[in-house]
């Protein structure tokens, strides 16, 4: 990144605001840094260091990262979903065991996931390998309405398997609920931001109201008060007499003698 980049020559693109990439062309590695600099001090990446030239972006660095990690997250959630589970049995297997297992099988193609079903063996039984493909077909069609069966059931050693794997409508009422669950949670995400706004707002109404109810108290109070600057005239004490303002007595008739 930035100065970390040694190529002298790199393939330039500029994310848009659209998150489009706006390809630039082949700049040297000094043009390309100082294009981002111009672009509001963004940063330059390396892309991809084994092609020629080497390709870079101008992006904003933790924009970007978000991003990728954002991918990673949404990817690895994807990668979960569709994850192979295995269901064993044998092909002695009873009734209430075979329940057990037909549940389990249907709970996770019903969750997306691809079902691996396998028919074990032990010892001579494998000379039974019929009796286990049956086993396997009688699942499939137990599951019918939400999977389809890969092919045939195929030998591993001494087990007999085959990949069951969901239906479209079932898949495709997977999505369905997964966009309208995210769709609920960005509309309560934006119900959420605007109750937190109208309160901030409705608080600092309040607190208006509260500084202009103390205002005009303060006005009414100074309201009340009739200061009359004639009661304080200079020219009154520029008018009185020494005596007035000192008094008369032996010892100020002395002093001013």
């Amino acid at each position: 990144m930035n100065g970390e980049i040694k190529q002298p020559e790199l393939r330039v693109s500029v994310v848009t605001k659209d998150g489009k990439d706006d390809v630039l062309g082949v700049l040297t590695r000094e043009e390309a840094m100082a294009k981002a600099k111009e672009l509001g001090g963004l940063d330059l990446i390396l892309v991809n260091g084994n092609s020629d030239p080497p390709v870079c972006k101008i992006v904003d660095y933790s924009k970007y990262r978000y991003a990728q990690e954002k991918k990673r997250k949404e990817k690895a959630k994807n990668s979960k979903a569709t994850e192979v589970k295995e269901v064993k049995m044998s092909y002695k297997i009873g009734g209430h065991d075979y329940d057990v297992r037909l549940k389990a099988a249907n709970k996770f193609i019903r969750q997306g996931n691809r079902v691996r079903a396998t028919v074990t063996f032990r010892g001579r039984e494998v000379q039974h390998d019929n009796l286990g493909v049956d086993l396997l077909r009688k699942l499939a069609t137990d599951l019918e309405e939400v999977c389809n069966m890969d092919g045939k059931p195929r030998r591993e050693g001494r087990n007999l398997s085959a990949i069951l794997t969901p239906r479209p409508d079932v898949v495709k009422g997977l999505n369905e609920a997964k966009r309208a669950k995210e769709k609920a949670k960005q509309q309560a995400k934006a119900v959420s931001l605007e109750e937190r706004e109208k309160a901030e707002e409705a608080k600092k109404t309040e607190q208006e109201e509260v500084e202009s109810a103390a205002s005009n108290r303060l006005g009414g109070v100074l309201d009340g008060i009739d200061i009359d600057d004639d009661e304080f005239d200079d020219d009154d004490f520029d008018d009185a007499s020494l005596d007035d303002l000192l008094g008369s007595s032996k010892a100020t008739d002395d002093l001013f003698a």
